[in-house]
């Protein structure tokens, strides 16, 4: 089995910052091309200081990189926190499915089971 370089607190500051509906808005948001923190906070009926805070979120959680840019904080989007988040639930898919086809296997040799 392959260990996950993460560790448990990251994984939970990772989906943490990805249960949020604007955070995860912002890092596709981002993936598309960098944009800066207030043409981000365009995008939302919410304040700069609430898009800094949900951008914060997301950059302790390592999903999305801040930069200077002049004046500008420039927000882009760090694939390879995604490709960490995808690996824990295709792990998490692979396990669910051996266990149902186990549970399965297991129905079947009973009596009345089906049998394949």
């Amino acid at each position: 089995m392959v260990v996950d370089p993460l560790t448990e607190p990251q994984v939970d500051q990772l989906f943490h910052a990805l249960a949020d509906a604007t955070r995860r808005d912002i890092v596709v948001r981002a993936a598309a091309g960098d944009l800066s923190v207030s043409a981000l906070a365009r995008c939302y009926p919410m304040s700069v200081t609430a898009i800094q805070k949900h951008v914060a979120v997301l950059e302790s959680a390592g999903l999305v990189r801040r930069t200077r840019r002049g004046r500008e904080q420039i927000v882009t989007t760090d694939p390879g926190s995604l490709a960490s988040a995808r690996g824990i639930l295709d792990r998490l898919e692979s396990m669910w499915r051996d266990r149902l086809g186990r549970f399965g296997a297991v129905l079947a040799d009973q009596p009345g089971g089906e049998r394949t």
